[in-house]
């Protein structure tokens, strides 16, 4: 055999080897396409950076102080999200989403904060049937009490929010505003309304069993927005062994000239003998077709052990102007006021940004 004839044998057996390996990756594309029903999939990257100035004093607090913060209006986070169709109106969804403190470069709202410590979870999602989430969560109350004032999520100038999980504002609602170890159900929208269960697993040492749940219902159509929760904590890692029921009824009324909220929500902390009923109530008014005026006012009444009862004021009124789409700039004013306490006020003034 002459060498022109081994190599026209070689290029004929790798000719063929390319050929299978070809027709084994058709096979194993086609299997795959089979089993997703649809190749379709996509993933997005987007956040929020934002920071903000006060000069703060609370009515807890001696004397006021000055400092730069990340996050502001709403706390800064980046995320990733992404679904696969799999066919017949199914698709698996993923969230990843972490806090972070553009004003120090730190990842989280604070030193205890994991990567991904907003969201982090896998789920299947479907139009008729509703969707199901697995793992770390925020929960429906806070996105409900979010809705419900016109600060929105703001744990630095929303009255409703403050008085609920700062502890500088003897916030009264027991764990995080996100939920480990959760499973997740969203129904689908029946005439605007929907219906969330959130289901916690404990994972608190020697509190194994003692579990979280939140039931929630949320109502919109036209200019009406509505929304209840029903919470029970039992395992929060910060409070172990602490039982707490939260009950929160809302709404607001758009009327184009002024956007309304009202807002009630009540705690039962059985472990400490101590209830709150707290009443929020909040207007954003249009200026301008870029800027808003907000403001709202929530007062919390707090039940002691020995009748040592105490009431708890605040309230917020800021200017809200939008420079583009994604980019607005503010300035709040706060005023904080319990019970046997000198008074405190808040200055502040803030940037966000969309991406």
């Amino acid at each position: 055999m002459n060498q022109s004839q081994g190599s026209g044998k070689l290029r004929a057996i790798s000719v063929a080897s390319l050929a299978c390996a070809s027709l084994a990756m058709c096979v194993g594309d086609a299997h795959a396409a089979t089993l997703s029903g649809d190749d379709s999939s996509s993933v997005n990257l987007y956040g929020l950076i934002g920071t903000y100035v006060t000069q703060s004093k609370l009515s807890t607090t001696p004397k006021g102080t000055v400092q730069m913060g990340g996050g502001g209006l709403t706390t800064s986070y980046w995320g990733m999200s992404g679904n696969e169709a799999l066919g017949g109106g199914t698709r698996v969804i993923f969230k990843l989403e972490s806090f972070f403190r553009p004003n120090t470069g730190q990842m989280g709202r604070n030193t205890t904060d994991g990567l991904f410590s907003r969201n982090a979870y896998v789920g299947l999602a479907n139009d008729t049937y509703g969707t199901v989430k697995f793992g770390l969560q925020t929960t429906q109350t806070y996105l409900n009490q979010s809705m419900l004032n016109p600060f929105g999520s703001s744990v630095v100038f929303s009255p409703l929010v403050v008085q609920s999980y700062v502890a500088g504002y003897n916030g009264q609602v027991i764990g995080d505003t996100v939920w480990g170890n959760t499973l997740g159900y969203y129904s689908p929208s029946f005439y605007g309304l929907t219906g969330v269960v959130q289901y916690s697993v404990s994972s608190v040492a020697g509190q194994q069993g003692r579990d979280n749940l939140g039931l929630h219902l949320v109502y919109e159509h036209g200019p009406v927005q509505a929304a209840f929760s029903a919470q029970r904590v039992r395992g929060a890692p910060n409070s172990p062994g602490v039982d707490q029921t939260l009950y929160l009824a809302g709404a607001t009324y758009n009327a184009q000239f002024a956007k309304f909220y009202g807002t009630l929500q009540t705690t039962n902390t059985t472990t400490s003998h101590i209830g709150t009923h707290t009443y929020q109530l909040g207007v954003s008014v249009p200026v301008t077709a870029v800027s808003y005026i907000l403001a709202s006012w929530a007062t919390t009444w707090q039940s002691a052990p020995s009748n040592q009862d105490s009431v708890h004021n605040t309230g917020s009124i800021g200017y809200d102007y939008y420079l583009s789409k994604r980019t607005d700039v503010y300035g709040v004013y706060s005023y904080d006021r319990i019970s046997a306490h000198p008074s405190g006020s808040t200055y502040g003034a803030g940037i966000r940004h969309l991406f």
